[in-house]
């Protein structure tokens, strides 16, 4: 079975470069760019949005959101983002210095590539991303076991990246709590399942505890997430008094949501 292509997010200004990617994808079917922004914190947006599996990130960016001449920045920002995956980096820079590219990788990057050797070109950053892509060549026929497990580990993906977008951070006690409480709900398709019982029993914890927890994740989104992603991200209506889901809202709206994902 041919993998499928690769996602590719391209944070670079330069007009000529973004189009040669864009060119370059065109005639290949193991690479596809998701995006292309000139802006740092617009990639980071993409990362959240797009989860794309490699980045090209142009070294000096004009419109990087710390003014500066680099965006280192946007490596320190991706790792706050607490993805469920690593992404492959490859930056792409005029700068030829040891000592950055030293920093560089330290930073996160996978990749560093010269813009002025003689052998860059846009098709030549794409081939690295394929040489770098983990692909495991012992593929065999999977079990029923095995089938069950990798639909398990899908939803659980898709139930971490739909947290991640509204803020709902892994360091949250009550993440682990959501998290446990859609899958179980979508697993155990079942009316009337007493899901906070079923936590306490896993968690050695009373109802108020996990109700809590939950409700405590749900008020730090709210917080800290800004309006108009909450509104992309979470379309629910919501009590206007309390301008927040309660913690079953909140849980049965992933549960259905997640459910046509899959």
């Amino acid at each position: 079975m041919e993998p499928k292509p690769m996602k590719i997010l391209i944070i670079e200004d330069d007009m000529d470069d973004c189009n040669a990617f864009k060119n370059c994808a065109k005639d290949r079917n193991d690479i596809e760019i998701v995006a292309i922004t000139d802006s740092d914190m617009e990639g980071l947006k993409y990362v959240k949005s797009k989860q794309p599996e490699g980045i090209v990130l142009d070294l000096e960016l004009n419109n990087s959101f710390s003014g500066s001449a680099d965006s280192l920045e946007f490596l320190s920002n991706l790792k706050k983002l607490n993805l469920n995956y690593e992404p492959i980096v490859i930056v792409t820079t005029h700068v030829n210095s040891k000592r950055t590219y030293d920093l560089l990788h330290r930073n996160g990057a996978d990749l560093i590539l010269y813009k002025d050797h003689p052998k860059y070109s846009s098709e030549h950053v794409l081939n690295n991303f394929i040489n770098l892509r983990k692909i495991n060549t012992n593929q065999r026929t999977a079990t029923i076991e095995e089938v069950i497990e990798s639909k398990d580990e899908k939803i659980s993906d898709l139930i971490n990246h739909e947290l991640d977008l509204i803020g709902v951070t892994t360091k949250l006690k009550g993440r682990d709590y959501v998290h446990d409480a859609i899958l179980y709900l979508i697993l155990n398709d079942k009316k009337n399942t007493n899901v906070i019982q079923q936590l306490t029993k896993k968690y050695k914890k009373s109802g108020t505890t996990i109700t809590n927890g939950i409700q405590n994740a749900i008020i730090h989104a709210w917080r800290v997430t800004p309006i108009e992603d909450l509104e992309v991200y979470y379309t629910a209506r919501i009590n206007y008094e309390t301008e927040i889901p309660t913690p079953m809202e909140f849980i049965y709206y992933y549960v259905n949501k997640i459910k046509k994902m899959v």
